[in-house]
């Protein structure tokens, strides 16, 4: 080989560079971007022969150019990733009710079943594996989406910061959600729910439930200042998170889940401002439930008075009889008990929600309208009642169609023989 094409040509900055070297080895040097302390970003190949580091060289620019590249340094494995994510990156962007959810899919889920994985040679096959062994296991639909969404928002961060060229979860197939529908409570059933709440303490709580559509952290999390009565609407600001627990115990105290140990100390705030923009809203308040609020109102200053000094001001919509925020699992126990009371199906908490959605969505209301009074983010949201709309407007069709439409010999009597006989159709 002639001496000239083994010497080094010299190349501008930043352009790659290919040499044979004292080593009897060819060699080549691409510049992929810039360190953490701001040096140029060089990598370096050696092959045996020309034609073989050539196509080394461009190999890396291709990576370089499409911004597939791994960062320098070690390689961080999928563990070790999400373990950084759900520590010191995620709780910056997110609520704590938000941070269970995340936490339940890292540690049970995804670092057992990809943690091993280099993070920069996961494949979209390998997840949609995990989806697969997962729910092959017994869990839920809804779990295996849970966990495809979390490890997609932690991958997405990999990305921006550059540890990860592209996301693989973005090419996965996501796991299906299941068979699960939105229910809402007929008109019916909300009758029915509303008649026994009235005979129940605080039950303009279950009125705005079915009414306005809040979930229960922001019912619970309530106060009397975001509550305008002469005004007609109360504005939508914090929610009441679920307690979180860690040990307090000096000594083990063999109780396996922290909150029943009995030096247990709280980790997370009680109260906080709602998970995200959109939740922060104004409701407009019906003349019927702007009623039962101030009827509620004057039935917990007569509380008040009755407890005396066992009375905790919080300035709470819908305390416990002592004036403090009871419970998430009691509000639930006490819906359920509502319930069997008013004798309707049995159905979770956030059905009540569903039914506020649909029935706005049934009267018309457009669709962002909608998404502003039930706090969403996304137009997804509103899709999901799409089909439970179609159908209650089909069937609200029939009624009609039955109504006006019967045989005249069926309808009951008209005292003038006016108007309904008028709407038959003549054969």
């Amino acid at each position: 080989m002639a001496e000239d094409d083994k010497k080094r040509t010299r190349q501008p900055n930043g352009r790659s560079s290919i040499y044979f070297g004292k080593d009897g080895k060819w060699h080549g040097r691409v510049t992929v971007g810039i360190r953490d302390d701001g040096a140029p970003d060089r990598r370096h190949v050696e092959r045996k022969t020309r034609a073989e580091v050539t196509l080394a060289v461009r190999e890396l620019e291709k990576e370089r150019d499409s911004k597939t590249i791994r960062k320098p340094g070690k390689a961080w494995t999928v563990k070790a990733w999400l373990t950084h994510w759900i520590e010191n990156v995620a709780p910056l962007a997110v609520n704590d009710n938000t941070m269970v959810g995340y936490g339940v899919a890292v540690r049970k889920h995804l670092i057992p079943g990809l943690g091993a994985h280099r993070l920069d040679r996961l494949k979209p096959e390998h997840i949609e594996a995990f989806y697969a062994k997962m729910q092959a296991n017994g869990s839920k639909p809804a779990t295996a989406h849970q966990a495809h969404r979390t490890l997609r928002t932690a991958l997405n961060e990999a990305v921006r910061r550059g540890h990860l060229g592209k996301n693989p979860v973005q090419l996965a197939k996501a796991p299906k959600t299941g068979e699960y529908e939105v229910e809402p409570y007929s008109v019916h059933e909300v009758q029915r729910l509303l008649k026994a709440a009235d005979r129940q303490r605080n039950s303009a709580r279950w009125a705005v439930a079915l009414a306005l559509g809040l979930r229960q952290g922001e019912v619970l999390g309530l106060v009397w200042d975001d509550v305008d009565l002469d005004g007609g609407f109360l504005v939508v600001r914090r929610s009441r998170h679920r307690p979180q627990y860690a040990h307090g115990c000096v000594e083990p105290c063999g109780r396996k889940t922290a909150g029943y140990c009995p030096q247990r100390r709280r980790t997370n705030a009680e109260l906080s401002v709602t998970k995200s923009r959109a939740s922060r809203r104004a409701v407009g308040l019906p003349e019927q439930l702007v009623d039962l609020l101030r009827a509620h109102r004057k039935a917990q200053e007569e509380e008040r008075a009755v407890a005396g000094k066992r009375w905790e001001e919080n300035g709470l919509v819908f305390p416990d009889e002592h004036g403090r925020s009871p419970s998430h699992r009691r509000d639930w126990a006490e819906w359920k008990a509502l319930l069997t009371e008013a004798k309707v199906r049995d159905g979770r908490l956030h059905d009540a929600r569903h039914t506020a959605a649909t029935v706005l969505l049934i009267l018309g209301v457009p669709e962002r309208a909608v998404m502003g009074l039930m706090g969403w983010s996304t137009t997804a949201m509103a899709a999901r009642y799409q089909h439970m709309v179609d159908a209650v407007r089909t069937d609200i069709a029939r009624q009609v169609d039955g109504l006006i439409w019967k045989p005249e010999a069926d309808r009951p009597d008209d005292d003038d023989g006016g108007a309904a006989g008028a709407l038959v159709p003549a054969n």
